[in-house]
């Protein structure tokens, strides 16, 4: 599982860095602690789920560059796209809904973009697209992902990760479209 976003304290609290906030949510839930690792460039940690090993990768690299991060662990574990889960901020949802996604575009989103291009170009990657809602003004939507994110929005993006916690077994278990089915009727 991956979480994108941008290192630094000046990003933290930004919607570019919901992705972030998802594994945050998933290593506290799962009692695992993030370690530097610089061969993939990045904070790891290695969380039990469901009687199952998984790896989350924090890139420390800024968004459009998060693929360096994503292959380089990709690669040193032989993983397949298939086998990765990219959580990231989405314009086009309402704040704190989430969908998870597998193929298709990316949505002009330069964080997938990069993770797409190290891995191959491949779309096969699966995605869990977190909500923080679209400006008023269209231009201005670096401006709103990299703006702080009020207190209100964080709130509802945080009770909408906590529900995220009971999808976990199937989402690590390879029932994709049962966790899908799951998240959709509930979220």
């Amino acid at each position: 599982m991956v979480g994108l976003g941008n290192p630094g304290e000046k990003y933290l609290n930004t919607r570019h860095n919901a992705g972030v906030w998802f594994l945050q949510s998933v290593a506290r839930f799962s009692e695992s602690t993030f370690k530097e690792e610089k061969k993939f460039f990045g904070k790891v940690a290695t969380a039990r789920i469901s009687d199952l090993e998984v790896m989350l990768l924090l890139p420390q690299t800024y968004m459009n560059e998060s693929g360096r991060s994503v292959a380089a662990m990709a690669n040193y574990y032989k993983m397949n796209a298939s086998q990765i889960l990219v959580a990231h901020d989405e314009v086009d949802l309402p704040v704190g809904r989430l969908r998870l996604k597998e193929g298709g575009g990316l949505a002009g989103h330069n964080g997938l973009r990069d993770v797409s291009r190290s891995l191959s170009s491949t779309l096969d990657f699966r995605r869990l697209r977190i909500g923080v809602g679209r400006p008023k003004i269209e231009e201005n939507v670096v401006g709103h992902v990299l703006g702080k994110t009020p207190l209100s929005e964080k709130r509802l993006i945080d009770d909408s990760i906590l529900l995220t916690h009971s999808l976990l077994p199937e989402l690590v278990g390879g029932e994709w479209q049962k966790a899908m089915n799951k998240l959709h009727t509930e979220c």
